[in-house]
């Protein structure tokens, strides 16, 4: 059977196309000459997104996977064959082993093309997409065609009754990429020349993240020279990323024919290109002068490779390269100690690996969209609004209720009680505030026909004014949330009368996405009578989501039930927004009588649910000659959004917690929530405090700019050295905070290790590495007392077995890990007795959001409440036994009728602020860490490498080391991507470009730090929390900072070493863009006319 099914095409036909496998060239050829318009798919990773994120639709697509002639490999005199159909990774193969066999001198075409193949995606992707679709695809954005061109690769063409060859140069030299090759033709194979004597190729490529990352710009170049010299005999360049397709920058190669590689060849080539090649201006927030700056520097650093291949040749006819601009030519413990009396069994302080490890690693972890199909169960897709500000004159829903599979549409009319959640007065929206708003949704016996059919609803606006998107806008129209928040101590206005200098800055920093792996996903299923529903829900607060439902469909709490076994991180995403998409859901299954499940995708997540707020900090800072800081006066602007959310509180946090390690005894900040026209900003990971803290280190090192010290020098100066009080008036014992500091400094060796950085930048003009130190105070506590009750329910069974439930959620973070830990120490047995179920509000009423880094600390006092109940029970029948086993224990137990069954509770930490006075206890202890970080800059590209991180923190007495480091290593990671790459990009109409992975980048394993070290501070007891430990799910976040401050220290050494202003701003997310504007040099004087002193592309 399968070797008839070789031999035949295959039809697949499904409802809106079919799938064609044909077996032979000549029927691939047939069915493209009957169906011109039919795509060819091998890894669908082309074709795919199209049909899934554009909604193409192909009647009729082509798999030709099978065809022989299109998995050719085949080595000839003058190069190689492969087919078109072959796989990336198949040609990665293919070419790492022709460059082992091959003379070096054929191979330079080889080594290029491979250079660019290892970042071009990931490796799934490779395994799957084709050399051919990268190739006839013609995307501006392909990583191979501008070095195929530039090599001279022919392509092997072949349609019905005819076969040719032509040259891929020949496509883009004409200018007419999209157009050379007919939709009847089919790429065949693609032959890559060998490379010859006296040439040289290369490939360049910058992306927002060195792997699996869309180019900016990318380029092929190769030069040929006359026999024996440096005279150029011919010439190709290359550029992707630049406009719509590969360009050619032909007339700067046919004017440089014949002159000599020297640096007079260098400036006018670049003078050249620069003129040839027009980028047009983007709407999506593309810096055209990051491009133009990248083509010419890709160019100089093709010049310096070449030059040094000369040199190598004949060192007595070419100049060497300086040594300080060769650098333009380079790529880029856990276990706590124990007491001696602990027991064996005990497991509290070990590294016990996280329970769901091995499910989250291979798949078989159950989330959501895991769960089985109820029977009957339906699919719900939102509508979404497309304007920013309007009103909403009329929604028509017939086309798309005509669609097929399509149950209802669900509108504000269908919503049975409140309808609240955008905070209108009128329970029957007719406004629309940002884009992305619901608006109605869709119901359908499959997601496809649900999205499908969502896509034709027609919404008629009128659109209002004013739309303010930005933090500068709402400041124009006054436009808040209430209450603004103040902290003042000492005498500011008098301070700055006495200091010896003054700075004032701004600094902006971005939102963030919280990008967690499961989308925001619900299953609301109706149980038939009584109004009761169960809910599955990706929370962090099932509470809420009950609370929220039940005022939905105007039915007791008592109804409705929450179930959450797990979250695919959340991150603080997870609060509110799911209890607005889980209202949709079960008002759709209420009105149907179905299952509804609701999951977004990952563009609607992105725009739908928000993030972290977009911040402004506007500073004064007063100080001393020898670096004392004396007065600060700083506003924060925090972008809310279009809804109050959890935005004042964020403000408020930001005030609380922005003097991170710093005593500043005259002190005046304020904080405003913005109220603008995008999606509501929600809490993420640190609350504010990464925010305000970025501010209060940005002016750290502008005062160590202005006074000539080092910016870890002014960072002891001014760091809480005793015990004392914060600028709230809460007592704070800094000693750990200065432990964690010097055990830093001593164990990344930082002066010993700046000193050896200072000699490097020294030697490298094009490379320069950077350093920084940073401190962090973190205080730990929500504010108020009731939001850290916690409960805990604990079953034995009489097999001896326990199941353990508590209010906490699973977001990856090991909670439930820990509680196990801590039931068996409290009970004495080992941890594979105890099982966690799920958490549910039908076991936990009332459970507070799993938030704040407090899970652990509350639930953890719950759980050993109601364990110590349990063993108390027991107690005297262990006396009676006390040789006896568990199983004794329990069987006796059930046969003298005690309650095998107990609840725990914690009542919460006394927590309060008192905002009238600007005083108050709102944290209850406070964790202190530090980190150093070195990195390295591309000064041609503004490229970066992560090269070490040390980290010291204070976290009390882990509970598990394994689990908490890596919190600390995750969180800190999640912080370089907030300061250093992610970038959230809207159109002027409030729409947002970013939305999904192709174009918002958050770091990859490339990004993490090439030697990455995690010290937990010893003998630092906490007495506030279970077994001494600290909640520390955020701290590590804001620690992420020591890159960037390590990225502004290369770049003041570059500044320096070009006679640069010394005062500088550097905004969040410090991206190669805006690096490389910062290392301005001639290229850039070329593109924006800045630098130019006249000096020489050289240096």
């Amino acid at each position: 059977m399968a070797e008839s099914q070789q031999k035949r095409a295959l039809f697949f036909h499904g409802e809106q196309m079919t799938w064609i496998s044909p077996v032979n060239l000549d029927e691939l050829l047939d069915l493209k000459a009957a169906y011109p318009k039919a795509p060819l798919v091998v890894g669908n990773t082309s074709v795919g997104p199209e049909m899934k994120f554009r909604g193409v639709v192909h009647p009729i697509v082509i798999a030709p996977a099978r065809i022989l002639d299109l998995n050719v490999v085949k080595f000839t005199d003058d190069g190689l064959t492969l087919g078109a159909v072959c796989s990336l990774s198949l040609v990665t193969d293919v070419l790492t082993n022709a460059i082992s066999e091959l003379p070096e001198e054929k191979t330079k075409v080889f080594c290029a093309v491979l250079k660019q193949l290892r970042t071009l995606g990931s490796e799934q992707i490779r395994n799957v997409a084709s050399l051919g679709g990268n190739i006839i695809s013609r995307k501006s954005t392909s990583d191979l065609n501008p070095i195929l061109a530039a090599s001279g690769c022919m392509l092997n063409l072949a349609s019905r009754g005819k076969r040719y060859p032509i040259p891929l140069n020949g496509i883009f030299v004409d200018g007419v990429g999209n157009n050379a090759i007919t939709p009847e033709e089919i790429l065949v194979s693609v032959h890559i020349p060998h490379s010859r004597k006296g040439e040289y190729v290369s490939a360049f490529r910058q992306a927002p993240r060195r792997e699996n990352a869309l180019p900016i710009t990318n380029a092929g170049m190769r030069v040929l020279f006359e026999e024996g010299t440096d005279i150029i005999k011919d010439l190709s360049i290359f550029y992707g990323g630049a406009v719509s397709t590969t360009v050619c920058a032909k007339q700067t190669c046919w004017t440089l024919i014949g002159r000599h590689w020297n640096e007079q060849m260098l400036d006018e080539a670049c003078r050249l290109l620069l003129g040839e090649i027009a980028l047009p201006g983007s709407d999506s927030g593309e810096k055209v002068d990051y491009k133009k700056t990248l083509m010419v520097s890709f160019f100089y650093r093709f010049f310096l490779e070449v030059l040094q291949s000369l040199k190598t040749t004949d060192p007595c006819c070419y100049h060497g390269i300086p040594m300080e601009y060769r650098s333009g030519l380079q790529d880029f413990k856990t276990k706590m100690p124990q007491k001696p009396s602990q027991s064996p069994q005990d497991p509290v302080g070990r590294p016990i690996m996280h329970q769901s490890g091995i499910k989250h690693a291979t798949g078989e972890a159950v989330y959501i969209d895991d769960l089985p199909s109820v029977d009957g169960e339906l699919s719900l897709a939102v509508v979404t609004s497309s304007r920013a500000h309007a009103k909403i004159v009329s929604i028509d829903t017939s086309e798309a209720l005509n669609r097929p599979g399509v149950f209802d549409i669900i509108t504000a009319h269908d919503v049975p009680a409140t309808n609240e959640f955008y905070y209108s007065d009128d329970p029957e929206i007719i406004f629309v505030i940002c884009v992305g708003q619901i608006v109605c949704a869709v119901v359908a016996d499959s997601d496809v026909h649900a999205k499908q059919a969502a896509a034709k609803v027609k919404i008629e606006y009128e659109v209002l004014e004013p739309v303010i998107l930005t933090i500068e806008e709402a400041i124009k129209h006054n436009s808040f949330f209430e209450p603004k928040r103040k902290l003042e101590q000492g005498n500011v206005d008098q301070a700055f009368e006495t200091v010896d200098s003054i700075i004032e800055g701004e600094l902006c920093i971005g939102g963030q996405e919280h990008f967690y792996m499961e989308t925001q996903s619900v299953l609301a299923v109706p149980k038939g009578e009584d109004k009761e529903m169960d809910l599955y829900v990706s929370t962090q607060h099932p509470a809420i989501i009950q609370e929220m439902v039940a005022a939905s469909l105007g039915v007791p709490a008592n109804r409705i039930m929450c179930h959450v076994k797990r979250v695919g991180g959340a991150f603080g995403g997870k609060l509110l927004k799911a209890g607005l998409l889980a209202s949709v859901a079960a008002v759709a299954a209420n009105k149907t009588g179905r299952a509804v499940r609701l999951i977004l995708s990952r563009g609607d997540d992105m725009l739908i649910t928000g993030g972290r707020h977009p911040f402004i900090g506007k500073y004064k800072v007063g100080f001393m000659n020898d670096g004392r800081i004396r007065a600060v006066d700083a506003k924060y602007y925090i972008n809310g959004g279009c809804t109050p959310d959890e935005s004042v509180l964020v403000a408020e946090v930001s005030l609380l917690k922005m003097d991170n390690a710093y005593k500043i005894p005259n002190l005046r900040c304020c904080a405003y929530a913005c109220k603008t026209n995008l999606p509501s900003n929600t809490a993420f990971r640190g609350f504010g405090f990464p925010q305000s803290a970025l501010v209060t280190e940005t002016w750290i090192t502008g005062v160590a700019d202005k006074t000539g010290l080092s910016p870890e020098k002014i960072r002891e100066i001014n760091m809480y050295k005793e015990i004392e009080q914060t600028h709230f008036k809460q007592k704070l014992d800094p000693q750990n905070l200065i432990r964690c500091w010097n055990e830093c400094m001593e164990k990344s060796a930082y002066y010993s290790r700046k000193t050896t950085i200072e000699e490097f930048n020294k030697q490298n003009y094009w490379k320069k590495k950077g350093i920084a130190v940073v401190p962090m105070k973190y205080p730990f506590g929500l504010g108020t007392r009731y939001l850290t009750q916690a409960a805990a329910l604990v079953h034995i069974y009489t097999d001896g077995s326990v199941l353990l439930t508590h209010g906490g959620i699973e977001m990856g973070q090991g909670i439930h890990t820990k509680m196990i830990q801590v039931a068996s120490r409290e009970l004495n047995i080992p941890m594979s007795y105890i099982h966690f179920c799920e958490t549910s509000t039908t076991t936990i009423p009332n459970a507070c959001a799993s938030a704040g880094s407090a899970g652990t600390d509350v639930n953890g006092m719950a759980v050993k409440d109601a364990c110590q109940t349990l063993l108390k029970r027991l107690q005297p029948i262990i006396s009676k036994n006390p040789k006896g086993t568990w199983n004794d224990w329990i069987k006796e137990a059930f046969e003298q009728s005690v309650s095998l069954s107990a609840t725990g509770y914690f009542r919460g930490y006394n927590e309060k602020m008192d905002w009238e006075k600007g005083e108050g206890q709102p944290f209850t202890y406070f964790l202190y860490g530090a980190a150093c970080s070195e990195v390295e800059i591309n000064c041609l590209t503004g490229d970066h490498k992560n090269l070490r991180t040390d980290i010291v923190m204070d976290i009390g007495c882990s509970i598990n080391p394994a689990v908490d480091i890596g919190q600390i290593e995750g969180a800190f990671v999640q912080g370089i991507g907030l300061y250093t790459m992610e970038e959230l990009k809207y159109s002027p109409e409030g729409v947002l470009y970013t939305k999904g992975p192709d174009q918002y980048k958050i770091p990859a394993v490339c990004d993490i730090p090439e030697q990455f070290n995690v010290s937990l501070l010893s003998s630092s007891p906490n007495p506030y929390a279970i077994y001494a430990s600290k909640g520390l799910g955020e701290a590590g976040f804001f620690l992420g900072c020591s890159v960037f401050f390590a990225l502004r220290d290369a770049v003041t050494s570059v500044r320096s070493e070009r006679g640069l202003t010394k005062t500088f701003v550097l905004n969040s997310p410090l991206t190669a863009e805006q690096l490389r504007a910062s290392c301005a040099d001639a290229f850039t004087e070329m593109v924006i006319g800045r630098w130019g002193k006249g000096q020489s592309i050289s240096g």
